[in-house]
């Protein structure tokens, strides 16, 4: 076309070379510009879509570590309710410790404690006593012989007659029993020194003298002394009750009738047998032995068929009604029957001897020296006692309080332990994932620690048994939790060991991508240099290229 521009082939080939040249310039400073070889699929599709895959798994393994960092964090928040908890554990264990040393001390003590609030009763006559009645307090003093206070009841307040309980025995004694109204108002009669003692009216009376059942109702002492027999075979009614210390209803040592050896289990109950100064404590007795638990049905043994001790004491241990709450024992080494309060459910145990004519069964229960005799027949008489275990002192309670207000702390400590709602210590589990497609995991199982699920029951303190229980569950406690603690720094090694590892990997596939599309800047500058040079030395050969057609315009 005649608009054509006609180039000579020199400066064409020269046109050309300086248009590769800066397209080459171009590339070389977008390069430098973004500091990468690949920028898009067009610059290399093999390395464009490589990287793409590197930096997307990088990308993904990144997020990722966001929910193992929070793993981290509520497996850390489960380990400091773990460490809290193990103090509060470790001090109910030391809470139980004292416990066992207060009961050891306590059971120097018998104690009796009503069930009425007497603090506002000003007059005795008024809830069912007469001022008359008297009440019979035997226990034995320091060298083992028996004494008797008779306290008149009078028209006086209850703290009076405490108070007269306590000054008869200061006064006439040594001291040996003591009266109170502790803090709920209860009257609380207890003895020193380990003595068991016996309330009961004159055993040769049972007159108008004597207190009556509503009597010992109005003082909230109904439950504990029972109307009995008297054993004079007239039917006179009686209130006795045998106070003993500890959780142990002991016999004094039964000895054969004859050659001095003491009796065996084996031995028949019917037999003839003496105490140690050769008096005879059981004989001719052909008829039953009962013996119920809290008032409830009694456990029947027949004495009159040849069974021996050994056989009363399978008789208790074997009845489904009382074997969960006392236990018997026939110690042949010894010769001593023994009755055992397993249970804080124990108030009182009672037992009836029906003996025939001329029978005689006294083994001194609830006194190992014999001197107080809290239960005898003689004759054709059926004679009943009831023996009450010592119950908690006021400094087993307030351990048993403090204990049990550990247990509300176990409980709001656990609930306080949770992290973006999720508590490892209250049953929750915790899953974390390593890689993109959730197929590597770990799965961190919670446990519930809350004092029911430790084990920890409300305490009582009332015995050995129960204290001893307690100590059990708290040991077990915290042995528990000792060891999901270790689970736990198991667990958080190894998601931290994964979290370097993710952080290691995320770091090789970015390398990997870079290597792949990142521009070396040295090579790339070195690069733009020599072009740069290459389009000066392109624009001076373009520039004699045309200096021929130069020559032409000298001709005009």
């Amino acid at each position: 076309m005649s608009s054509d521009v006609v180039l000579t082939a020199a400066l064409r080939n020269n046109l050309l070379s300086l248009q590769s040249t800066q397209n080459l310039i171009d590339t070389t400073q977008l390069r430098l510009a973004t500091g990468l070889k690949v920028n898009s699929a067009l610059d290399s599709p093999s390395n464009f879509f490589a990287a793409q895959s590197l930096d997307n798994r990088a990308s993904d393994l990144t997020r990722l570590l966001d929910g193992v960092g929070q793993s981290i964090r509520t497996i850390e928040a489960a380990d400091n309710g773990i460490t809290a908890l193990t103090n509060l554990v470790e001090q109910a264990q030391s809470i139980t410790s004292s416990a066992r040393d207060e009961l050891a001390a306590s059971e120097g003590e018998a104690r009796v404690t009503g069930t009425v609030d007497l603090s506002d009763v000003s007059d005795l006559t008024t809830i069912g006593l007469q001022a008359t009645e008297i009440l019979r307090i035997t226990t034995t003093d320091d060298s083992g012989n028996q004494i008797t206070e008779n306290i008149t009841i009078g028209s006086g307040s209850a703290e009076g007659l405490a108070a007269t309980i306590t000054n008869n025995f200061a006064d006439n004694r040594a001291g040996e029993i003591t009266a109170s109204l502790n803090d709920e108002g209860f009257l609380s009669i207890e003895s020193s020194d380990g003595r068991s003692f016996t309330i009961t009216t004159d055993p040769t009376t049972g007159g108008t003298t004597d207190i009556q059942a509503a009597g010992f109702a109005g003082l909230g002492l109904g439950d504990i002394v029972e109307v009995i027999d008297n054993g004079t075979g007239a039917g006179t009614a009686v209130a006795s009750a045998t106070v003993i210390a500890g959780n142990t209803l002991a016999s004094i040592s039964i000895f054969e009738g004859t050659g001095g050896n003491v009796a065996e289990a084996g031995d028949a109950v019917n037999g003839s047998f003496v105490d140690n100064d050769g008096n005879t404590i059981i004989t001719g007795v052909d008829d039953t032995i009962d013996i119920s638990v809290n008032n409830g049905t009694a456990v029947s043994f027949d004495a009159s068929t040849g069974g021996t001790f050994q056989d009363l004491v399978d008789t208790i241990n074997q009845d489904t009604s009382v074997n969960e709450l006392i236990e018997a024992n026939f110690d042949s080494a010894t010769g001593q029957l023994s009755i055992i309060s397993l249970s804080d459910d124990v108030d009182n145990v009672q037992l009836r001897v029906t003996g025939t004519a001329g029978s005689t069964f006294n083994i001194g229960l609830g006194d190992t020296s014999g001197n107080l005799n809290p239960l005898t027949t003689t004759g054709a008489n059926t004679v009943d006692q009831t023996f009450t275990f010592n119950s908690s002192t006021a400094g087993l309670d307030s351990l048993a309080n403090d204990y049990n207000n550990i247990r509300t702390q176990i409980d709001s400590l656990v609930s306080d332990a949770s992290y973006r709602g999720v508590n490892l210590l209250n049953g929750d589990d915790l899953t974390t994932f390593f890689n993109e497609n959730n197929s590597s995991q770990l799965t961190t199982e919670g446990a519930t620690f809350t004092a029911n699920g430790l084990g920890l029951n409300e305490a009582s303190f009332r015995s050995s048994a129960a204290i001893e229980l307690t100590s059990t569950q708290s040991r077990e406690a915290l042995s528990s939790v000792r060891s999901f603690g270790s689970s736990l720094a198991n667990n958080l090694s190894i998601i931290q060991t994964r979290e370097d590892f993710t952080k290691s990997t995320i770091n090789t596939l970015k390398a990997g991508a870079d290597d792949l599309t990142v521009a070396d800047q040295n090579e790339e500058g070195a690069n733009l240099l020599a072009l740069q040079t290459r389009q000066t030395l392109g624009v001076t050969s373009l520039s004699l290229a045309s200096q021929s057609q130069q020559a032409v315009l000298r001709l005009f």
